[in-house]
């Protein structure tokens, strides 16, 4: 079992930053694929980004690309995620998960990850 925790959120304005920690314990998290979802009111969970232990291969949903870095420290077991020039639209409860060993990439599925955090919330102001 992997459990994940994150954090990081809070409430900013628009243009500023932040960066969101997924800290796993239980197991290591080296080879797992690795992704960051969010969910705003009313709306479906979102995929956001994904990075591939072989290789720290990363994947980015249109709308965050240029602004925010996915990223991971497998000595530490923790994944991040980076957000710049952040928007009132990139406001939303942040999710982490985590998909077990296998070949397929990119992931950007909820149904692909089998583990997730209970999620933080990012409050962008405008």
């Amino acid at each position: 079992q992997v459990q994940l925790t994150e954090s990081g959120g809070g409430l900013v304005q628009a243009g500023d930053s932040l960066r969101l920690s997924c800290a796993a314990s239980g197991r290591t998290i080296k080879t797992y694929t690795m992704g960051w979802f969010r969910q705003a009111p009313g709306k479906e969970r979102e995929f956001v980004a994904a990075i591939r232990w072989l290789g720290g291969t990363t994947d980015y949903t249109d709308s965050v690309k240029g602004r925010f870095t996915i990223s991971r420290d497998n000595a530490e077991n923790t994944m991040y995620l980076q957000m710049n020039s952040l928007k009132a639209e990139d406001t939303a409860v942040y999710s982490c998960a985590a998909a077990i060993p296998d070949s397929r990439w990119p992931k950007r599925g909820p149904n692909e990850y089998e583990y997730w955090g209970q999620g933080t919330q990012v409050t962008v102001s405008s």
